[in-house]
């Protein structure tokens, strides 16, 4: 058996602007496991969400020092893997479990969802991110979007450092071409905004008037998330009567005891595998969300097809998909995700079901 790590380079079409930040393109890491004439595919890459970051030398450095030990080890026995990988930080762990799941739905030639007991046959719209900017600068990015694909579910980032005059023109400006877009075609397009912990709770009690005249419906992440949970719990308590539409926490939610602190005060959380430490705590997550009776999203960071194909593993389960990192990349090395208009679906090959497009792209 034998493990093996590479850097590679993902470059967007169009810089992404959040509150924290700008992003133009970054590096991910393939992790691939070789065992029995059969290859497992992972990826992670570095993520910060304000109050916990990761860079990619730190991740890399774990993942290096464990590879001995997983090179050891029986790949199908992952009681033994998992007690190496607890001690690893989120985005290390998910390179080591997706490879897993990868490799061991090759050996049983079923899809990862199959084996989850999950449907595979059900297309679901993801929604297109439209980053911070001027105005004419997002009207010009969603126009972009809709030569693409037919983008019925818009994700306005919100929590401008211009203040929130700023916001509310964003907001005013895309509802509007929203709702000439439905006039022209007669197509209903959903309007979500994810301020991505950029307002104080007093802003985001200010725009809540804003968001229902424009017709948005879900509020994600409104305020910023913090290290002691006590007090990112309160934000979320403190704004939950002023809230009028579902209330998604990102940031503020990593794992299942992140899950089970929020529920009380949320309508769903949004699973991104980086964060999660791969698809097996998701999955967990996602089946305790279902019985909490929590909606569910699930997103992405600067990610390849290859995360965005496992991570659409679990499609059956998400009310809202958040997967278009990928459709926003000029040098993706991954194909295998499934796109019909704008609704994704979950691969129908074994595995993640996520291949490399060339041999070049296997060059160290």
């Amino acid at each position: 058996m034998g493990w093996t790590l590479r850097r590679f380079t993902l470059t967007k079409a169009v810089p992404l602007a959040i509150s924290r930040g700008t992003t133009s393109a970054v590096e991910h890491l393939e992790l691939c496991l070789d065992h029995d004439g059969i290859t497992g595919r992972g990826e992670t890459g570095g993520l910060s969400t304000g109050h916990r970051a990761y860079e990619l030398p730190g991740i890399e450095a774990e993942l290096k020092a464990v590879l001995p030990a997983l090179n050891q080890l029986d790949p199908a026995d992952r009681s033994v893997v998992d007690a190496l990988l607890k001690p690893l930080s989120p985005p290390a762990r998910c390179a080591v479990d997706l490879a897993l799941w990868d490799w061991w739905g090759q050996c049983l030639q079923q899809p990862i969802w199959r084996l989850f007991s999950l449907s595979g046959g059900r297309g679901v719209a993801t929604s297109v991110t439209l980053g911070l900017g001027s105005v004419e600068a997002v009207q010009q990015r969603l126009n972009r979007w809709w030569d693409l694909l037919p983008a019925t579910r818009i994700k306005l980032k919100l929590g401008s450092p211009d203040g929130l005059d700023h916001d509310r023109a964003l907001l005013t400006a895309v509802a509007s071409m929203l709702q000439s877009r439905k006039q022209n075609t007669g197509v209903d397009h959903e309007l979500q905004v994810d301020a991505n912990g950029g307002w104080t709770l007093h802003q985001a009690r200010s725009m809540q008037s804003d968001l229902l005249a424009a017709d948005v419906v879900l509020l994600e992440q409104p305020i910023a998330a913090s290290s002691d949970p006590r007090d990112d719990l309160q934000g979320f308590a403190d704004l939950r009567g002023y809230c009028s539409m579902p209330l998604v926490a990102d940031e503020s939610c990593w794992d299942l005891e992140d899950l089970l602190r929020l529920a009380p005060y949320v309508d769903g959380v949004n699973l991104k595998l980086l964060k999660t430490g791969g698809l097996s705590e998701a999955l967990l997550m996602a089946r305790v969300a279902g019985r909490l009776g929590l909606d569910l999203m699930v997103g992405c960071y600067s990610d390849s097809t290859l995360l965005n194909g496992a991570a659409c593993q679990l499609l059956s389960l998400i009310r809202w998909p958040d997967l278009d990192s990928h459709l926003n990349l000029i040098d993706d090395p991954f194909a295998g995700l499934p796109l019909e208009e704008d609704r994704l679906s979950p691969p129908p090959a074994a595995g993640l079901g996520i291949s490399r497009t060339s041999l070049e792209d296997s060059r160290p």
